[in-house]
Parts: structure tokens; sequence; C-alpha cells
């Protein structure tokens, strides 16, 4: 049997003993640290940590939380452990631009993101082609204002039944419900076209473009109740010109919302994300 690969997140009031309390346990399992990351937010008072170990052959998940239990109780610690050897599975909306979906996929292809689409939801019909070649069930549910309850909780059902770790709103152009939001949050992320905050509704670029902007860029963030203003996980911007035309910073814009939405999307399932208040602590 192969050793086991682990990654355990944690986070506590922040006073002494905490890293030397939970490195100690690892120690006495055989438990070989592989990476290890800390953050102190002197503002907050708390402490973030986040440990990649591997256990000797035969540890269980089971025996890694047992021995941990102390240190978890001592220091009163939200923690989360992670099997390494079960890939993650995400389910991907989509609107009528592929752009991000399509990184995505090509990502996951190369083996830089290690992750199973379990599912392509989506608003319109433009993907199903996409979706039926690569063997991915395709969802088609139409929001209105009249149903948007009863395909929030067909989107429910969907995650519940693949087991879906994470939702990812690859140019999703529909907005979640507070309470879909509320009910999983911090298991959504979304590509926001622009470098927070900038200009809203429609055609965004063309927008930045009458304004004469000289950067444009995107943001991806978790999903909450506040449109747009969840936590940030990744940006990215790039300079643009005077002499670009309007079809250029489209062309930029798409490029950034595609690398930027695959980081947050890697850094998220590799547990490098940790939610702190209206914020995030994102490990490199």
């Amino acid at each position: 049997m192969p050793d086991k690969n682990y990654v355990l997140t944690l986070s506590c009031e922040d006073r002494p003993g905490i890293v030397a309390s939970v490195t100690t346990e690892l120690a006495g399992m055989d438990a070989n640290i592989a990476e290890s990351n800390q953050f102190w937010d002197r503002q907050t008072n708390r402490f973030f940590m986040r440990i990649a170990f591997t256990a000797a052959e035969g540890t269980s998940k089971d025996d890694v939380e047992r021995a941990l239990k102390p240190a978890i109780q001592r220091f009163d610690m939200k923690t989360s452990l992670v099997d390494q050897s079960k890939k993650p599975k995400i389910v991907i909306m989509v609107s009528k631009f592929d752009h991000a979906l399509l990184h995505l996929f090509y990502q996951i292809k190369v083996g830089w993101l290690d992750a199973d689409v379990a599912a392509i939801v989506s608003n319109h019909e433009d993907s199903r082609r996409f979706a039926e070649h690569e063997g991915i069930p395709y969802h088609v549910l139409p929001v209105s204002r009249d149903n948007k309850i009863e395909q929030e909780e067909a989107l429910l059902r969907i995650v519940k039944d693949t087991g879906a770790d994470l939702v990812v709103l690859a140019r999703y152009m529909q907005v979640l419900s507070d309470n879909l939001s509320k009910r999983l949050f911090g298991k959504v992320i979304n590509i926001h076209h622009s470098f927070l905050p900038s200009f809203k509704g429609a055609k965004p670029y063309h927008q930045a473009y009458e304004r004469g902007v000289k950067l444009i860029g995107a943001t991806a963030h978790y999903v909450t109740p506040d449109l747009d203003e969840g936590p940030i996980i990744e940006q990215e911007t790039e300079r643009v010109t005077h002499a670009m035309s309007a079809e250029d910073f489209v062309a930029t814009g798409r490029d950034i919302e595609s690398r930027v939405l695959a980081r947050a999307v890697k850094k998220h399932l590799e547990s490098r994300v940790m939610l702190n208040g209206h914020k995030t602590v994102v490990f490199g």
C-alpha cells in the first residue's frame, strides 16, 4: 500500500505552541511534512496554517484526525483535512461565452489542474456539442424571474448527486440568489470581467474603451449575496492603449479571465485558500 498524501488547513486564535503541537503529533505518526505555510493576522489575532504531508503506509484519514484531536481541542482550531488521493469533482456553469470553460478543460487535459468535471450546467444550448464530445453530462436550466428558485434547486440536486466539491462560474451570466449563495458559500468561484471595482453591466470592455482606461483585468472571487463583492482569490491586469480597438480590449479580457479563473480554481482545489472574514489568505 503506497503512502498517503494529505493537506491539513487550520485557523484559530493566535497563541504560542500551535505549530509545535501539530508538528509533534504528525512526527509521532511518522508523517513527513512536504510543505508548510503559516500566517498571523495581527489585526484579528487569527492564525492560519496549511501543511502538506505524507503519512506512513496504512495510515487512514481517521487515524490522522484522531492523532490531531488533542491539539485541535486545546487551541479550538477550525480544521480541514483533505486526502489528496481523491480527485476533486467540479461543476462548471457557463452561458454563451465559452473561453473560460475551454481553458479549464485544457488545463485539466494537460494535467495542470487535477480535477474531474462532473457536469456542465448552462442556461443556453451553446456548449452542448462540446460537452457531448468530452462525455460530460450537460444540463440546460433556463432561468427567468418566474422559475429562478426552481432552477436553483435543480442545480443544488446536481451538485449533491455528483458529489461536487466546487462550482465554477465560467462566465455564467446569471446572478445567483442570496439563498443559493449562502448555502454554497466558499464552494462557488466566479470570474468577474474587471479589476474590481470597475465597469458593471453589459459590455464592460466597451465601457472601458469609451472611458479610455489604461488597465483592464479580471477578478476571481467567492460568490456571496453581495453581487461581485465576495472574498477575492486571484486578480490580474494588463495595460492597454489608445491605439487598441474595443475588440482588442475584449480579446485581451478573454485571455485574462481564463487565466485568472484557472489559477483561482487550482488554488482552491489544492486547499491554498482560507477565508478570513471578507478577505482570503492565499498560500503560494
